[in-house]
């Protein structure tokens, strides 16, 4: 895509959260029948309701309830008095030359996370955020140097999927031909944050996700990244059951533990046990290991072959990410022929190893990259946790 870097102040009217309000974005099937017993509907037409508005949400992409129209126009109303649907709010809209788009979301509070949508030949890859800021401190990640300012809601997680559909046209509309084409068919948790520190709003924002009446994303095309929090391996295992991605980054604990500081706690020998039952508990195919290439750091042959010996015995592929640099970054890349006899070394030991090719990286968006500009600009972060107690 040949068009020029742009970037737009949305003016998408969208309806502010109103306190008191329940947002029905984000709850679970069962916490939305709760819910609507919880307002004088009876149990047994809540379910069929249940199965309605889950549709209207989720299928067509509903903002109001007025929309709602195979329900009763006194229930609509009864609905509206007690709940809302709300989504986080476009700040700014960028688009890269190569046709990445990156939002600046504003969600409850003031705060702000970034998304990130990757369109590719067959396929579209939303790269969603799970916390405001990130509390590992990866040495090598932008993100990291923006402390952590709270979890996200499973709804604020679920809403940054509805944000991007809405952006993109995605919903369908009533009476029109059927259309199968998925402009967002992949999902990564990879964005700002630490999923696995937030684990039960990620797990209930990708049950939304999942769910074959709604979105109907497949647990094989969403993919968790996590740094390596050992306790929560298994649980996503069993209660989300997705695809899952380790950002591993070096071979030796000595580097490790200053490329990403959690390996101090949960080491490599440590993380490698736990990942070997993944597959199994999951019914996933394979693992995929997250390497960022940093010049004269991690991208030896050595390091390569300490790798492969490594990951022996779980079924795997290796992703090789050009280092994406960034203000002040206190690494540069590997060159490039470093970078290819890498994968080389790797690809002979049998395991795919693709290098990725950096995406969205004239807007800031490519991986390692995102950090919300509200700490980029004003520093207000600290100032609003602050004022909220956190």
């Amino acid at each position: 895509m040949d068009a020029p870097i742009t970037q737009d102040v949305l003016t998408i009217p969208r309806k502010l959260p109103e306190e008191g309000k329940r947002n029905l974005v984000g709850l679970t099937r069962p916490q939305l029948l709760e819910a609507l017993v919880a307002i004088g509907t009876p149990e047994r037409q809540a379910k069929m309701r249940v199965g309605q508005i889950w549709q209207w949400i989720y299928h067509w992409g509903a903002q109001d309830f007025e929309a709602m129209t195979n329900l009763a126009k006194g229930y609509r109303a009864d609905l509206a008095r007690h709940f809302q649907i709300s989504r986080p709010e476009i700040v700014t809209r960028q688009i890269s030359e190569d046709g990445t788009r990156k939002y600046l979301l504003r969600i409850a509070g003031g705060h702000e996370v970034e998304a990130v949508y990757i369109p590719e030949e067959n396929r579209g890859t939303l790269c969603i955020s799970s916390q405001v800021g990130c509390t590992l401190t990866c040495s090598f990640c932008h993100t990291g140097t923006q402390k952590l300012v709270r979890n996200l809601t499973a709804a604020e997680i679920v809403g940054q999927v509805l944000v991007a559909r809405d952006d993109l046209g995605e919903w369908p509309v009533p009476g029109a031909p059927k259309d199968e084409t998925r402009l967002v068919s992949n999902v990564v948790l990879m964005g700002m944050g630490e999923p696995l520190y937030n684990f039960d709003n990620v797990r209930d924002a990708m049950k939304v996700v999942m769910d074959g009446e709604g979105l109907s994303i497949s647990r094989r095309r969403i993919t968790l990244s996590t740094s390596g929090v050992v306790p929560e391996i298994a649980r996503t295992a069993q209660e989300i059951g997705c695809l899952l991605a380790i950002s591993f980054h070096a071979t030796t604990d000595e580097v490790r533990d200053k490329l990403v500081p959690i390996n101090k706690r949960w080491n490599i020998q440590t993380l490698l046990d736990a990942l070997r039952e993944y597959p199994r508990i999951s019914n996933s195919e394979r693992i995929t290991f997250e390497y960022v290439m940093l010049k004269d750091v991690n991208d030896s042959d050595a390091d390569a072959r300490r790798l492969v010996k490594l990951i022996a015995g779980i079924p795997a592929k290796i992703n090789l990410i050009p280092f994406n640099e960034w203000p002040g970054a206190p690494y540069q890349r590997s060159d490039w022929a470093r970078i290819e006899a890498f994968s080389d070394i790797v690809h002979k030991a049998g395991y795919a190893s693709p290098i990725r090719t950096p995406r969205g990286e004239d807007i800031m968006a490519a991986c390692g990259q995102l950090k919300s500009a509200t700490e980029r600009g004003r520093q207000r972060a600290a100032d609003i946790a602050a004022q909220a107690g956190l």
